[in-house]
């Protein structure tokens, strides 16, 4: 009997179609932006600001009317968030902690966008919290209640 040489370099697992089929085309581009997020924060070069204005441009005109109002809105709310991208969104930290973001529905291809926060954000009340909306459109209402759970989100 021969036994079979063992090549130390050969990975266990070959990679398969299949694994490319575990994230969506849309997750695969938001964690590319993501890691050239890091790559040129490492590097020192970045503008939140800009880099979230160009993220909002992008966006389609239903999507980016609601990210050009919740940027105000945030900024009006909280100016002590800085703007940053997140995963290729517009987003707004304290310090290196993301607290809240803007996820375009048409981006995903969702039915609505949506409004999250992160660990980051005060929110916590008792057992049970929501740490996302769906946005379908804002009204003045709508924009009142973002304004409030941004402020205490940064509080």
């Amino acid at each position: 009997m021969s036994k079979k040489k063992t090549n130390a370099k050969t990975p266990a697992r070959r990679p398969t179609s299949r694994g490319s089929q575990l994230l969506s085309a849309e997750e695969r581009a938001a964690m590319r932006e993501t890691l050239n997020e890091r790559r040129r924060a490492r590097s020192g070069q970045v503008d939140g600001e800009a880099d979230v204005l160009a993220k909002i441009a992008e966006m389609a005109p239903a999507d980016r009317a609601m990210a050009e109002r919740i940027h105000a809105i945030v900024k009006a709310s909280a100016p002590d968030l800085t703007p940053r991208t997140f995963y290729g969104m517009p987003a707004y930290a304290k310090g290196d902690k993301v607290v809240c973001f803007f996820q375009s529905g048409q981006k995903y291809k969702t039915r609505y966008s949506t409004f999250g926060f992160q660990q980051a954000a005060n929110l916590d009340d008792g057992d049970l919290w929501p740490t996302a909306y769906a946005l379908h459109r804002l009204t003045r209402d709508v924009e009142k209640r973002i304004g409030e759970l941004v402020k205490r989100a940064a509080s």
